[in-house]
């Protein structure tokens, strides 16, 4: 899977994140992954998405809505195992970045804060 690191206004919280770009990647998610899989710093882009279910799933997680041009277009924190489902249905809505709890706190996300994307 590709990584890319993402930005908000300091350069020094860089976000680590698997992209699933494909079908298949999609599909999985982090479905049967253990919570030691995805720590504070990482996360999964799930491209294109504007809904994810928790079915499968071992951990709680933040979720982060996101426009193509990586602007944050809604929050959702602590998103339960198994029971959880989460969807955005704001225009405009192009992926969602999954992130360990604590996260949108951690790195002060907010609906209109934007990321700036780094290759690696």
């Amino acid at each position: 899977m590709k990584i890319v690191s993402l930005f908000l206004d300091n350069p020094q919280l860089e976000l680590r994140v698997q992209v699933a770009d494909n079908f298949l990647q999609r599909l999985r998610g982090l479905m049967l992954r253990s919570p030691a899989s995805l720590p504070l710093g990482m996360g999964l882009l799930i491209a294109p998405c504007n809904s994810i279910h928790m079915m499968f799933m071992r951990f709680a997680i933040d979720v982060v809505y996101l426009a193509e041009d990586y602007t944050v277009v809604k929050v959702v924190r602590n998103v339960r195992p198994w029971i959880g489902i989460s969807t955005c249905l704001k225009r405009g809505t192009w992926a969602v970045l999954e992130l360990p709890t604590g996260s949108i706190a951690h790195y002060g996300l907010a609906v209109g804060k934007r990321f700036m994307q780094k290759d690696k």
